[in-house]
């Protein structure tokens, strides 16, 4: 059985901010989704948050998930959090397991807590590295066979202690019925006057428990955040290794650090990304797609061969084969583009399906519509769908030519291979084949004069 505590209770106070600090994003998401969502590839029987500063913001962001809190008040200590998550814990055999984690610590590899599991066997782990400046951690103390016999905190190590450079990364796997026991037995007696987690690996020793230990697969898993210059640079850090993983995937990105994903990306073959492009929630580009710069796509699909020219949004959106979107394009949720087609500058589309090879290449908004195959829109097209209170839907068959600066009053239907002619307002269906147009007749005011200034 396997319990999973994260420590979620710190206020803060570097960040300068209400919003408590697991709430913080990194990639779009909070520091504490990311823990949860590296936690759940484990596989946990419980989950247990140990929250204190700003608790019911943190338990309304996650109200629904399967998981358990505890509340930490005051702070007094790792250990004295850790203390507060016992009750909720799941236990009945020795060999259970307790892995406990940091919600501000966001970017820890399940890789990584694998092998710490791994590492514990039926005692105790900890996941320790040797960074090029320990200053401020706890340093790994060995004995002389090299076996890990205690941690010191940096506050209450002697010179030589402070000169050890393995250190101690606060993420550790115990036994949980052990880990109960050890925490009843430290006490607070420190420089800091807390109960640190970190005193069990002493008394782990001394009851004969083997203490192992893993290392992470690259040294920033175990970055934390306490400030919002440690959030920028972990956000450049992960955006850096995503594009990294990009590259080896075959994508080329053309300019790695100016790329940022927000959610996960699934690329086909021969993708190319251009700079500063914007991926959101859960996004498929297909073999040969093309991106153009600063273009943002969130929850949308990317047929093979399209192309998105600069500045385009695409949200919630479907596009085919070899489409061409943009630039300045902007696809809301609901928007269906078929193979072939064009969606110009300036066009927004919202739950609108547009056909095979049609084209709305400048200047229009289609909102609520069906439009078949090889239609033309022409600019400054609008769909009406809207009557303050309702959304209606415009159907336009294929071959259908909507003329510049056409308004169609949904509901309504143009018929197949139908012509608009420009200025038409369309309150009525246009029949198949024929031309509809609601021109009023031109005439000119003889003797008109043009208004001049009043002095």
């Amino acid at each position: 059985m396997l319990n999973v505590i994260i420590l979620a209770a710190g206020l803060g106070k570097r960040m300068q901010s209400d919003l408590p600090k697991v709430l913080h994003p990194i990639a779009g998401r909070p520091m504490l989704s990311h823990v949860l969502e590296q936690a759940r590839t484990l596989d946990p029987d419980r989950i247990v948050v140990v929250v204190g500063h700003g608790a019911d913001r943190v338990r309304e962001a996650y109200a629904g998930e399967d998981l358990h809190f505890a509340v930490q008040q005051p702070q007094q200590g790792t250990g004295h959090a850790v203390m507060q998550a016992l009750p909720s814990l799941l236990d009945g055999d020795p060999d259970d397991a307790c892995l406990v984690l940091y919600g501000d610590v966001p970017l820890v590899q399940p890789q990584t807590l694998a092998a710490l599991l791994a590492a514990r066997g039926s005692g105790l782990a900890l996941l320790t590295e040797t960074p090029p400046d320990p200053t401020g951690y706890g340093r790994i103390v060995r004995d002389a066979e090299g076996r890990i016999a205690r941690i010191v905190e940096h506050k209450d190590a002697t010179d030589a202690e402070r000169a050890i450079g393995e250190v101690n990364t606060g993420i550790l796997a115990a036994p949980t019925a052990a880990l109960r026991d050890w925490l009843g037995r430290i006490d607070n007696r420190n420089a800091q006057g807390e109960y640190y987690l970190t005193d069990i690996v002493g008394l782990a020793v001394a009851d004969g428990v083997a203490v192992g230990h893993a290392q992470p697969g690259a040294p920033w898993e175990t970055l934390g955040v306490n400030s919002r210059v440690q959030q920028a640079a972990l956000e450049r850090v992960w955006q850096a290794e995503q594009a990294r993983r990009q590259l080896e995937q075959g994508v080329t990105l053309a300019d790695p650090a100016r790329f940022d994903l927000r959610g996960r990306l699934q690329c086909g073959r021969d993708v190319f990304i251009d700079v500063g492009c914007v991926f959101e929630g859960e996004v498929r580009l297909g073999d040969g797609a093309s991106i153009g710069p600063y273009c943002v796509i969130r929850d949308a699909s990317i047929g093979p061969g399209t192309r998105l020219e600069a500045y385009t949004h695409v949200e919630g959106a479907q596009v085919a084969e070899d489409a061409r979107i943009g630039p300045y394009a902007r696809l809301r949720p609901g928007a269906d583009i078929g193979p072939q087609a064009h969606v110009g500058n300036f066009v927004e589309l919202k739950k609108t399906r547009l056909g095979r090879a049609s084209k709305a290449n400048h200047l229009a908004y289609l909102g609520d519509a069906s439009i078949g195959e090889r239609v033309n829109i022409g600019a400054g097209t609008i769909t009406c769908n809207y009557d303050g209170v309702n959304k209606f839907q415009t159907v336009i068959d294929d071959d259908a030519f909507i003329g510049s600066d056409t308004q169609l009053v949904a509901p309504v239907r143009v018929g197949r291979g139908a012509t608009l002619g420009a200025g038409t307002t369309l309150t009525r269906d246009a029949p198949a084949q024929a031309l509809t147009l609601s021109r009023p007749q031109q005439k000119t005011v003889e003797g008109w004069k043009r208004p001049v200034r009043k002095s």
